[in-house]
């Protein structure tokens, strides 16, 4: 998803659903009350950090169902009784306004925001902050500019990592009994993360261009990281049609900076990207912004998509 819809005001997202993704568990049913560390995540990217911290020792379900968009979900009564009988609760504040509620009802213990465990930042529509846009402190905010951050964090598998090492620490002091083993799964999964950056870093450091177009902005983490700018078309809502205005905008600058390529999502309509293309003359390509994993995704776990999408990213920025 992006910076749309999920960066709005806190008043208005209060007003909104909350969709629905993959859940990492094989049995979504059977989210408490076992004789594991019963772990309810609230979609596909903390389900996965749950699952490999968790290994053998974890149960964990998701409140995301696959192929739902996690900022549509409302969560059912099912899954309340669900978070009550969980051992912990893994979420990302301001994502899901649903979840966030539904999790600061519960008497659950175990309360993981994973917000708390990077730095989140407003990245507006593009992969930079916006000209004209005023600079931000880290302190000072208002609850609704803090609801204004990018959550899109999993997508940085520097910041993903930087995560799961706080994922990993809770679980350890939430389950002491199997803390060896949560640092030794959290310590091999930041391996990884830290390989797949360096397979990002290394694969995107020398290409024709440094610009791509988005259906949303939920590239904002991953631009930065790899010093690239991302467009997107819609900004915060990936289902708003762009002004007129926007995408003269738009095919003025993939002329100017080489842009090949309008990336759309396997969770929302492709639509206004097709329009984009057609109109601009550019190809399209899916770049996943890892919401959940469906039949359509272009790998079955996170390393996979995220592998899929940096040979998209090489192939429309014109990698050397």
């Amino acid at each position: 998803m992006n910076v749309r819809r999920r960066l709005i005001p806190a008043a208005a997202a209060a007003s909104l659903g909350l969709g629905a993704l993959t859940a990492c568990s094989s049995d979504s049913a059977a989210s408490g009350n076992t004789d594991k560390f019963d772990v309810v995540a609230s979609f596909y990217p903390m389900a996965f950090l749950a699952q490999q911290i968790g290994g053998d020792h974890a149960n964990v379900t998701s409140l995301t169902e696959p192929g739902q968009e996690p900022h549509d979900l409302e969560i059912s009564t099912k899954q309340r009784a669900q978070l009550e009988e969980a051992d912990a609760a893994l979420y990302l504040k301001g994502l899901q306004p649903a979840v966030d509620e539904a999790v600061g009802q519960t008497g659950i213990k175990t309360k993981i925001d994973a917000a708390t465990l990077t730095h989140l930042e407003d990245h507006g529509t593009g992969g930079h902050s916006h000209e004209g846009e005023e600079g931000h402190s880290e302190e000072g905010h208002s609850e609704e500019e803090e609801h204004a951050r990018d959550p899109h964090v999993w997508l940085d598998p520097v910041k993903y990592a930087e995560i799961a090492q706080g994922v990993g620490k809770a679980f350890e002091k939430a389950d002491p009994d199997h803390a060896a083993d949560y640092k030794k799964n959290t310590a091999s999964l930041v391996t990884k993360l830290n390989g797949l950056n360096s397979d990002f870093e290394n694969g995107l450091k020398d290409t024709k261009t440094k610009v791509f177009f988005t259906n949303h902005a939920a590239f904002g983490y991953l631009a930065e990281r790899y010093g690239l700018t991302q467009e997107a078309i819609s900004g915060i809502d990936p289902e708003s049609e762009p002004s007129g205005a926007r995408v003269r905008e738009l095919q003025q600058e993939a002329k100017a900076d080489g842009v090949t390529t309008v990336f759309y999502e396997t969770l929302v309509s492709d639509k206004t990207a097709k329009t984009l293309a057609r109109d601009a003359n550019l190809k399209t390509d899916v770049l996943d912004p890892l919401e959940g994993i469906t039949d359509t995704s272009r790998g079955d776990d996170y390393f996979q998509v995220m592998e899929s999408n940096l040979k998209a990213l090489q192939k429309a920025l014109g990698a050397k």
